[in-house]
């Protein structure tokens, strides 16, 4: 089915053409056929392409150097609206690129724009660098050009080469999986693997496909993404500790306003549980413990350590937990294990602190909406007896979903 349609080659033509062609090349080469765009800023393709962005957006509203910036906005909005038509006509079915800094931003932003599946590579002169805003949420494979772009010669040919051949591969899958199942959303971190690997096993046995997702900032937004697009039929959102982390800008961190909010047009089962949420972790060890946590409760766990959140810490995330789920309480529970949240929160442990787990639950009771269920169980956390409970509950919850989906 791949062969009837094209692998989309999008690129800066402009400074990078030969490159670009090339690829077309070796891609067309292997018998698959390709669609070019460019999305250069200064000037046409040096060759003929099926959509030239600079004649199109550039050139025709004027927007040209010096105002680069706004350049690559435009035709980075206009690649995004043609990707997406050209998929949804079922004219492509891969996407490619390659370049520096610039090239990298526009074409995995353009990438950005095609659903969870398509493959995506960009073969890049920063892949070694932190890739984290051009990767984002999105299955998008990164490959690292290790020599500057200028140019096709022995390293750089061959580098592209591999790339046609990857993104040759990728579209030839031909996996299924068996049966048709209702999905559950799991998310996890670390500290709760434990829990985590009970509840999936015990989901699956009821007949449920789980999929879980590490809540460390990028885990929990492309979970709340796919659940927009329909991927699931439940969520049980085992580890809220992104919350912690992003208000005490933690390893975790870094997510955005949608997590943990309302999915617009959806109503999909979540059963919320404070899984993390006793603590922060942070980039520091025994050996360099910052100033201002040394008088803190500490877990130190390898390259990162878990500092317990302060009472005023943990009442700002009960609130701003209540806040997110108030927007509409429907489809919500929330399951607190009392015995702890974490392996560094229980008796015994580092982080064990009844006086600001009290805190938490009195603050969530203040702000929460009265018709969301709060349901307390004397576990912990990684308690097999727990994992037993949240499977159950998250079952029942689907059970009595009203969703189209469900």
């Amino acid at each position: 089915m791949a062969q009837n349609r094209a692998i989309a080659v999008v690129g800066t033509f402009d400074s990078k053409g030969e490159e670009h062609l090339f690829l077309k090349e070796r891609i067309e080469g292997r018998g698959l056929s390709t669609l070019t765009i460019n999305v250069g800023t200064k000037k046409p393709s040096p060759f003929p392409v099926n959509y030239d962005l600079y004649e199109q957006v550039v050139a025709d509203k004027g927007v040209t150097p010096p105002s680069r910036d706004k350049a690559i906005e435009a035709v980075v909005d206009q690649g995004k609206e043609l990707i997406r038509e050209l998929y949804r006509n079922d004219q492509i079915c891969g996407i490619i690129s390659a370049g520096g800094g610039t090239g990298t931003h526009i074409g995995t932003s353009i990438m950005h724009a095609l659903p969870l599946g398509i493959p995506k590579i960009m073969v890049s002169t920063v892949a070694s660098r932190d890739m984290k805003k051009s990767v984002g949420t999105k299955d998008i494979t990164m490959m690292h050009s290790v020599a500057d772009i200028l140019g096709v010669n022995s390293i750089i040919g061959d580098i592209l080469d591999r790339a046609a051949g990857a993104i040759f591969g990728m579209v030839q899958n031909r996996w299924k999986q068996d049966g048709e199942r209702q999905r559950i959303a799991l998310t996890m971190f670390g500290f709760i693997t434990k829990a985590a690997e009970a509840i999936k096993e015990s989901l699956e046995e009821m007949g449920y496909e789980v999929v879980a997702f590490h809540a460390n900032g990028t885990g929990g937004m492309a979970m709340e993404e796919l659940a927009a697009e329909g991927y699931f039929n439940g969520i049980l959102d085992l580890a809220t500790h992104e919350l912690a982390d992003d208000l005490m800008d933690g390893y975790c961190g870094g997510i955005g306003p949608e997590r943990l909010e309302p999915i617009a047009g959806l109503e999909i089962p979540r059963l919320v549980i404070p899984g993390g949420l006793d603590c922060a972790v942070l980039e520091f060890t025994r050996n360099n413990i910052p100033d201002k946590f040394r008088d803190r409760n500490i877990f130190f766990y390898d390259f990162r350590s878990a500092v317990r959140l302060s009472l005023e810490e943990t009442r700002f995330i009960a609130k701003q937990l209540s806040e997110k789920l108030n927007q509409d309480t429907s489809k919500i529970k929330i399951l607190i294990p009392t015995r702890g949240w974490s392996e560094a929160d229980g008796e015994g442990r580092p982080l064990y602190d009844p006086a600001a787990q009290d805190e938490f639950m009195k603050t969530l009771r203040n702000h929460l909406d009265p018709n969301v269920e709060i349901m307390e169980a004397d576990h912990h956390i990684n308690d097999a007896s727990f994992a037993k409970l949240a499977s159950e509950t998250m079952d029942g919850m689907l059970r009595n979903s009203s969703s189209p989906l469900a």
